[in-house]
């Protein structure tokens, strides 16, 4: 059923979505833009609007700013131990409204809702780890015969995060808890394409945090802008496209010098070995594209799959029947596995791909324009599948972002990695294999700041996680994200006179 308002399960939900007044959460408070600005958020399996959300100008940055500005100074002299209290009761109130959030999402994000409950869970689950990561937070002590030389970490201050829209609850909580543990105060500013589970978090950070400690504002790229640009912004973390995050950088350094981390795309691949079992590792491309999840619009989407000659016609046959397997339909129906893509737009570029895949003389295996799994409604494609791709050609080459896999066939190492390494990016790579030293030599060889062996996706808490060449800079989940957010302080005392 495609209308969310005659299903049970979801129309109060819609109801109050579709009712709520387009507001800003700054200083704890919702206040209305200064420009009166507000747009229609589009619900991708139907294509129709639904809900309205604030446009947050110049006028309403400074002013989230500002609060920020102003409660960072009492947040960063608070101990870690009341920090995690608020985490805990910000965690509490999600886990209470964890229904809702994750209806929200279905319908603004097109995300199936019963993978909307794992994002809900990964949250909570990020709010209770970080205060234990950062207690194991030390200085260093330099000794000397008669001086005392250490060091201390500071907050920066105002911290910019602007997050992408195929996790929107997920990465909103997530993306900003590493800055606020280490004592800054946080503006965020979510999608534009999915703001409205950015403002039921709105209604729980004003339960759970001091005013000013967490501000959340919704708009355009004009707003994200006037937040990476402001002078008393410091700090700055993006999610999002690896030409917004170049954008973003030169922005934010044109007046000041300022700390910037990137976790942007990726074109990432998986190494089938000949020793595997096939079918188990076709059924993981479905994981690994992320297809259950977001219909592949991830980062740490594996959309190359590079499969050794000697299994790779059983390998191309499993793996055809697995997609052709996959429902397609309205992402708050939970008998589907795939939901839509974000916008028209987007799935209007997908579509592209596969069209120029095409003719660039790819095969189609399975999926394509003309899959009859597609609904008539929203902004669905259907997972396609291509052999005979090019290693240069577009659809090797660029991140379609959606749920579109290319497959090469390889004998040869040296030519195999080679292609795999051709790419612009370097996020993610997904090993598979039952021999420990080619899976350790390609762990090694492979350019990627990621490394799944016999496994892909999954997150694990406390390693490091983020790209190599134009798939970012720096890494989160981990310690050094923490300190990623801190300013270090090296004090001298002379101990004799």
């Amino acid at each position: 059923m495609h209308d969310p308002t005659q299903h049970p399960e979801l129309s109060t939900v819609f109801d109050s979505l579709a009712a709520r007044a387009p507001r800003l959460l700054i200083d704890n408070e919702w206040v209305t833009p200064s420009s009166g600005a507000v747009r229609r958020t589009l619900n991708p399996s139907t294509g129709t609007e639904f809900a309205s959300y604030a446009v947050a100008g110049p006028v309403d940055v400074a002013a989230a700013v500002d609060a920020a500005r102003d409660a960072q100074r009492t947040w960063a002299r608070t101990t870690l131990g009341e920090r995690a209290r608020c985490f805990e009761r910000l965690a509490l109130a999600i886990e209470n409204r964890a229904h809702e959030i994750a209806v929200v999402d279905a319908i603004d994000a097109g995300l199936p809702i019963q993978r909307m409950f794992g994002d809900i869970a990964g949250a909570t689950r990020s709010l209770r780890g970080w205060p234990g990561l950062a207690g194991a937070l030390r200085g260093d002590v330099l000794p000397d015969d008669d001086t005392l030389h250490y060091t201390r970490y500071k907050p920066y201050g105002v911290v910019a995060k602007i997050v992408a829209y195929n996790h929107p609850f997920l990465f909103a909580v997530k993306g900003s808890l590493a800055a606020l543990t280490a004592g800054n105060a946080v503006v965020l500013k979510v999608a534009d394409q999915t703001p409205m589970s950015a403002l039921l978090l709105g209604d729980l950070v004003r339960e759970t945090f001091p005013p000013g400690v967490f501000n959340i504002i919704t708009g355009d790229a004009h707003t994200g802008d006037a937040l990476v640009t402001h002078p008393d912004v410091r700090r700055i973390g993006f999610t999002g496209s690896a030409a917004t995050g170049r954008l973003i950088q030169r922005r934010a350094a044109e007046q000041a010098v300022r700390s910037v981390s990137l976790e942007l795309g990726g074109k990432n691949p998986m190494i089938v070995f000949a020793d595997v079992d096939v079918a188990r590792t076709a059924r993981e491309v479905v994981k690994a594209m992320n297809l259950r999840a977001n219909a592949g619009q991830s980062c740490g989407s594996t959309s190359r799959l590079f499969v050794h000659a000697d299994v790779h016609d059983a390998f191309v046959e499993a793996l055809a029947r697995e997609f052709s397997a996959l429902t397609l339909g309205p992402a708050y129906d939970r008998a589907v596995d795939m939901g839509p893509l974000i916008n028209a737009r987007h799935a209007g570029r997908t579509r592209d791909f596969i069209k120029g895949a095409a003719a660039e003389g790819a095969t189609l295996i399975s999926g394509g324009l003309d899959d009859p799994r597609v609904p008539q409604q929203g902004f669905f494609v259907a997972p396609t599948l291509f052999t005979d791709v090019e290693p240069h050609s577009r659809i090797a080459q660029e991140e379609v972002f959606g749920p579109v896999v290319s497959v090469f066939r390889w004998s040869d190492y040296t030519t195999m990695l080679r292609d795999v390494n051709s790419v612009e990016y370097g996020l993610t790579a997904s090993v598979w294999t039952n021999d420990v030293s080619n899976a350790l030599r390609l762990a090694d060889d492979v350019e990627a700041g990621y490394v799944w062996v016999n496994d892909s996706t999954t997150h694990y808490w406390g390693t490091p996680f983020g790209g190599w060449k134009n798939s970012g800079l720096g890494r989160e989940e981990c310690m050094e994200e923490l300190l990623s957010y801190l300013q270090t302080k090296s004090v001298h005392v002379k101990l004799t006179a």
